[in-house]
């Protein structure tokens, strides 16, 4: 599948941050299966909720102080009863299942991809 070419400034528009999880909790009502995230994005950003769908690979008491890339400037949407502020990054494995994206080594919270 060949993808639309975008331009630097299309590019530049999507905010994607380095954060830490500090909280990670089930998410029963969720359709599909997911948790509720709290993410510290560094003193720019703030601290941001998400639910993700990361179930298959991860636990969420495994989840704390991993470091997550996540779009933060999607409004929020509401899932059920729950407010996500951002978007976290990652990609499906061949079983469907999704791997974090993140960093090899630790950066500070906030730091942007560009």
């Amino acid at each position: 599948m060949t993808m639309e070419t975008i331009s630097w400034h299309d590019f530049e528009k999507v905010d994607i941050r380095v954060g830490t999880i500090m909280e990670a909790s089930p998410f029963p009502e969720a359709r599909n299966p997911a948790y509720k995230l709290k993410i510290d994005f560094g003193p720019d950003v703030g601290i941001k909720k998400s639910s993700a769908q990361i179930t298959d690979l991860y636990q969420a008491e495994d989840l704390i102080g991993r470091q997550i890339l996540g779009v933060v400037n999607f409004p929020p949407k509401q899932i059920g009863p729950f407010m996500s502020e951002c978007l976290v990054t990652g990609f499906y494995d061949k079983n469907g299942a999704v791997v974090l994206a993140g960093t090899d080594r630790k950066v500070e919270n906030g730091a942007r991809l560009g």
